[in-house]
């Protein structure tokens, strides 16, 4: 069965709604494995009070059983690893993520 992986990076409003309502979409069609990956400025973001709506909209993903991975890297100079972990984030190192989509032969989609 396909993989794919919604690579959320950007933290514009429009990226940070469009992602995890594509997301559930994907996961509710039953079209193959799907993982969301949460870079960078989007990263820091699964902290921020100034998401709310955003958050919900991960906690809603990963309580649906869809794979939410976020940098641990990043997770770490936030100090936010333990804190992700707990809403049920896996973490993992960009530079394993990536090739590892690779030699699973996922699509990759970024916002």
């Amino acid at each position: 069965m396909s993989k794919t992986v919604l690579h959320l990076f950007h933290a514009d409003p429009a990226s940070m709604k469009t992602v995890p309502a594509l997301a559930e979409r994907i996961h509710d069609s039953g079209a193959g494995e799907l993982e969301v990956f949460i870079f960078g400025p989007a990263e820091q973001q699964l902290t921020s009070p100034d998401a709310p709506e955003f958050n919900s909209m991960v906690d809603g993903l990963v309580s649906g059983g869809v794979a939410v991975s976020t940098c641990i890297g990043v997770a770490q100079q936030m100090q936010a690893d333990e804190a992700l972990r707990g809403r049920g984030l896996k973490l993992e190192s960009a530079a394993v993520a990536f090739p590892r989509f690779a030699a699973e032969g996922a699509t990759v989609f970024s916002f």
